[in-house]
C-alpha cells in the first residue's frame, strides 16, 4: 500500500501511470490539486504529465526522519523516470532539458498558504539547452530568474527583498513597466546579479545539480506546512485535522514564452456575485505565479478573447464541462503556451456568503444538486446576517479599482496586520491598505473589513481568501501608492493616513474619503426558497 512504501502515484496521458492505484485514492492521500489534476487527465484535459508525493510523508518528513527522507529522495528519482518516459525530455540534459514544477496540495484547498518552487532542473547547461530546444533566449533567462527567486524564497529562507530591490532598479534602468517588458540581454543581466545575491545571501550556495535542486524544493514544500501563515489559516477555517500537505511534481509548460502565451485564473461562474458568466484573470507571456502572487494586475476575458480567440472559446467548454462533472462552480488554472491550452488545477470554488447562497439556488434550479445538496453548500452561512450591502446617499468618488468582492465597508485605514487587528481590537472596522495583496496578511484579512490593493488581480490567492471570508475587497487600484514603513498612502491627490476613514463599495469599485452610512437590503427571493427547502426536508 502506498501508506507504507510511500510509492508515487503517476499522472500522465491516457494509459500511462500507475491510474488503477490511483483510483483507490483521493484527496486526503493526494491531496485535492493532485487528485483533480488525475480526474481531469482521465476527462481528456491537456494536463501535463506528473507525479504525487503523498501527504503521509509530511509531517514524518518535516520531524526529519531517515525512513522519509529516503522515500522522498527515492520517489523522485521513479518520479523523475516516468515525466522522462511521458515528454521525451531529460531532467538534467544539455540538449532537450525536462523543467518542472514543485507545487504544494492538502486535502482540503489552502489558496496561496503553502509554497511552490518553479523551473527546477535550470542550471547553466540546461539554460543553454533550452535555448537550443526553443530558440527563445528570453523564455530561458526569464525562467532562470524566477527559478532563482523562488528557490531562494521558499528553500533558502532569504528575506526576498535584495532580489526584489535589483529587479526593480533593473526595470528602472530599462524603462520598463514591469518584468514582461525587460527584454533577453537585460534579462541575461539580471540572472548574473540574481547569482551573485543568491550566492550572498543564501546560506549554502544555490544548487547547480537538477535533483539536489528537486530534493530542495519538495521538503521544503512539506515544510511550508508548518508555516505562520498556514497554521493560521487552518485555525481560521477548523482544518487543523488534516495530516499535511502532498507534493505534486509537475512537467513545465511556458506561459512566458512569448505573446502567445500566458496564464490565468477561470471560474466557471462569478464567486463575487453568483452570476452565469466565466470570470477569467489572463496575463500575457507570464506563469501561474504571476497570477496567484498579487504581484501584477491581469487582464480579463475579453483580453483573452481579443488575443487568444480559439483558447478563449476552449476554456469557456471546459469551465462548463468541468462545472456539469464536479456538480459546482471550479476554480481553473491555466497556463497557454505558444497557443495551446493546458489545465494546472480545478477546485471548488471561494466564494462570497451572498454568492454561496445564489449559487446553490441556481444549481438547484437547473437540476444540476438537490435541494439537499444546496442545504449542505451553505451550511455555515449565517443566513440572518445575509444581505447586499450598499452606501446611503451620493458622495463623490476619489479614485476606482477593480472590485474582487462584493460589499460595501467603512473603515479606518491600517497599513499592516498587526495595525489592523489593534485599530480593530478598538472597535472600529478597518480597512488593510497594502501595495499588493499576500496571503502573509492573513490575520490582517480576519480583522478587517475590507481590503484595499494597489496592484494584483480579482483571482490572486490573496484575493480569494478574503473573499471566502466575505470582506470587500478592490485590487489593482492604479491611483493608489502605498508607504507601509510610514503607514500612510496617496490616492491621488490626497494623502491617506493610518488611522483615517475611506468606504470601499465592491459593487461599483468606487473608493471615497471619510465614513459613509450603509445599509442592507436582505436577499428576499433567496432566502424564501431556502426556507422551502427546509419545509420540504421538515415533511419527508
Amino acid at each position: 500500500m502506498i501508506q507504507q512504501s510511500f510509492e508515487p502515484i503517476f499522472i500522465g496521458a491516457a494509459g500511462t501511470g500507475d491510474e488503477a492505484a490511483a483510483k483507490d485514492f483521493g484527496a486526503r492521500e493526494l491531496g485535492s490539486k493532485a487528485a483533480m489534476l488525475w480526474r481531469m487527465n482521465a476527462l481528456g484535459f491537456a494536463v501535463p504529465p506528473a507525479f504525487v508525493l503523498p501527504t503521509a510523508l509530511c509531517a514524518p518528513a518535516n520531524a526529519g526522519e531517515a525512513p522519509a527522507l529516503r522515500a522522498i529522495d527515492e520517489g523522485l528519482r521513479a518520479g523523475v523516470a516516468f515525466l522522462e518516459q511521458a515528454t521525451g525530455r531529460h531532467f538534467g540534459d544539455a540538449r532537450r532539458p525536462l523543467l518542472v514544477s514543485v507545487r504544494s496540495g492538502a486535502e482540503r484547498s489552502m489558496p496561496g498558504m503553502l509554497e511552490t518552487v518553479l523551473d527546477v532542473g535550470l542550471n547553466a547547461a540546461t539554460l543553454r539547452g533550452l535555448i537550443r530546444l526553443t530558440g527563445n533566449p528570453r523564455l530561458a533567462f526569464d525562467s532562470r530568474r524566477r527559478f532563482i527567486e523562488s528557490y531562494c524564497e521558499v528553500v533558502g529562507g532569504v528575506d526576498p527583498s535584495a532580489l526584489a530591490q535589483r529587479l526593480a532598479a533593473m526595470m528602472g534602468e530599462e524603462d520598463a513597466l514591469n518584468e514582461a517588458e525587460l527584454d533577453c540581454e537585460a534579462l541575461e543581466r539580471l540572472v548574473k546579479d540574481f547569482e551573485a545575491i543568491a550566492a550572498r545571501e543564501c546560506e549554502a550556495p544555490l544548487p547547480d545539480d537538477p535533483f539536489e535542486q528537486l530534493a530542495g524544493a519538495a521538503r521544503a514544500v512539506y515544510r511550508s506546512w508548518d508555516s505562520p501563515k498556514a497554521r493560521e489559516y487552518r485555525r481560521l477555517n477548523a482544518l487543523e485535522g488534516l495530516q499535511g500537505t502532498a507534493v505534486t511534481v509537475q512537467a513545465m509548460v511556458f506561459g512566458n514564452a512569448g505573446g502567445q502565451s500566458g496564464a490565468g485564473v477561470a471560474f466557471s461562474r462569478n464567486p463575487s456575485t453568483g452570476a452565469k458568466e466565466l470570470y477569467v484573470d489572463f496575463l500575457l507571456d507570464a506563469q501561474g505565479e504571476d497570477v496567484v502572487s498579487g504581484r501584477r494586475t491581469p487582464g480579463d476575458a475579453a483580453l483573452l478573447a481579443a488575443r487568444l480567440p480559439q483558447v478563449a472559446q476552449e476554456l469557456g467548454l471546459a469551465a462548463a464541462r468541468l462545472e456539469a462533472e464536479f456538480k459546482d462552480v471550479q476554480d481553473i488554472e491555466f497556463t497557454v503556451e505558444e497557443g495551446k491550452l493546458f489545465f494546472l488545477q480545478t477546485r471548488a470554488a471561494k466564494r462570497a456568503p451572498l454568492a454561496a447562497v445564489r449559487i446553490a439556488a441556481d444549481l438547484k434550479r437547473e437540476g444540476v444538486i438537490d435541494a439537499a445538496a444546496a442545504l449542505q453548500r451553505i451550511e455555515g452561512i449565517d443566513l440572518a446576517a445575509l444581505g447586499e450591502q450598499r452606501f446611503v446617499g451620493s458622495a463623490e468618488a476619489v479614485a476606482h479599482a477593480t472590485a474582487a468582492a462584493q460589499g460595501v465597508a467603512s473603515g479606518r485605514a491600517a497599513f499592516d496586520s498587526e495595525s489592523a487587528k489593534e485599530l480593530a481590537a478598538a472597535g472600529d472596522p478597518v480597512i488593510l491598505v497594502r501595495p499588493d495583496v499576500a496571503t502573509d496578511d492573513i490575520a490582517g484579512f480576519a480583522a478587517a473589513a475590507g481590503v484595499l490593493t494597489a496592484t494584483g488581480g480579482r483571482t490572486a490567492h490573496a484575493a480569494v481568501v478574503a473573499r471566502q471570508m466575505g470582506k470587500v475587497c478592490l485590487v489593482g487600484c492604479a491611483a493608489l501608492r502605498v508607504d507601509p514603513a510610514l503607514h500612510e498612502a496617496r490616492l491621488g491627490e490626497h494623502v491617506v493616513r493610518q488611522g483615517d476613514f475611506l468606504s470601499l463599495d465592491g459593487s461599483s469599485g468606487e473608493i471615497f474619503l471619510g465614513r459613509r452610512e450603509i445599509v442592507i437590503e436582505r436577499p428576499d427571493a433567496e432566502l424564501a426558497e431556502i426556507a422551502s427547502w427546509r419545509e420540504a426536508r421538515k415533511a419527508s
